[in-house]
């Protein structure tokens, strides 16, 4: 009688835990959707989400009312005219329509201007790097946004700023513009500043084109960046396939090298 060793149970059971183990494994690995990205397809991925967001965020401020009734952006008075505002109530012949129709006159004017901005975020976008493209990749949700920003803002204030100037100075509603607004509104506030004991602080009128532009501008940054976040966290927002793949999560946790 042939005796067989006493360890060849243990062998023939490793080999067989061994050989179904590369079987799953292999499974585990032709089924796995591993990163393969190109660099033409991380720039493209890129540019088009930059496309995607600063198009979008373009459109709803330009509109009517894109500025105006959202309170994210939605620009408010001068902090030179906070006086006036706190003491409105106290001022004859000034009401909050006339207030809030000032209001409204120059968030039309940072609407007027948004549209200027398309042209000037193409251009920024056309000239993106793969290094630009993979930095913005790996970045945190604003990264693409900041790109944009460091690229655009100088340019856009340039653009911005003759656009508001003529847009403030637009008769509007009533024959009425939104600089002649303000400045009717401080004129009539001061009136009553000047009255003996009215405790009203009179308020120095500052460059309303200035304060506007910068303000649109915040404003414009503010809604890429939401529009970059939700393209980056929110599948749904990745409205084509370029930008399936390249936000897939793999893709961005991916070690690059070209």
């Amino acid at each position: 009688m042939i005796r067989l060793p006493r360890y060849l149970p243990y062998v023939l059971a490793f080999n067989l835990f061994f050989a179904t183990g590369c079987d799953v494994l292999s499974e585990l690995l032709q089924s796995a959707k591993l990163p393969i990205l190109t660099q033409d397809e991380i720039v493209h991925g890129l540019k088009e989400a930059l496309r995607v967001g600063t198009d979008t965020a373009v459109s709803r401020l330009s509109r009517s009312d894109g500025f105006y009734k959202d309170a994210l952006v939605r620009i408010a008075l001068p902090k030179e005219a906070n006086a006036l505002v706190k003491n409105i109530s106290k001022v004859p012949l000034i009401g909050d329509k006339m207030l809030e129709e000032t209001r409204k006159l120059i968030n039309r004017a940072a609407e007027d201007a948004a549209k200027e901005a398309a042209p000037i975020f193409k251009n920024a976008i056309i000239g993106m790097s793969v290094t630009d493209a993979v930095n913005i990749l790996k970045g945190n949700d604003s990264a693409a946004t900041h790109y944009l920003r460091g690229k655009t803002f100088d340019q856009l204030k340039k653009a911005f700023m003759p656009k508001i100037q003529a847009s403030l100075g637009k008769k509007i509603v009533g024959n009425t513009s939104a600089e002649d607004a303000y400045k009717a509104l401080i004129d009539k506030y001061n009136l009553a500043a000047k009255v003996p004991l009215s405790g009203l602080e009179p308020v120095k009128s500052s460059s309303l084109s200035n304060y506007v532009t910068r303000r649109a501008l915040n404003g414009l940054f503010l809604k890429v960046a939401l529009e970059e976040k939700d393209i980056r966290s929110d599948p749904k927002a990745r409205v084509n396939d370029v930008l399936k793949k390249v936000f897939d999560e793999n893709n961005r946790n991916a070690t690059f090298s070209f």
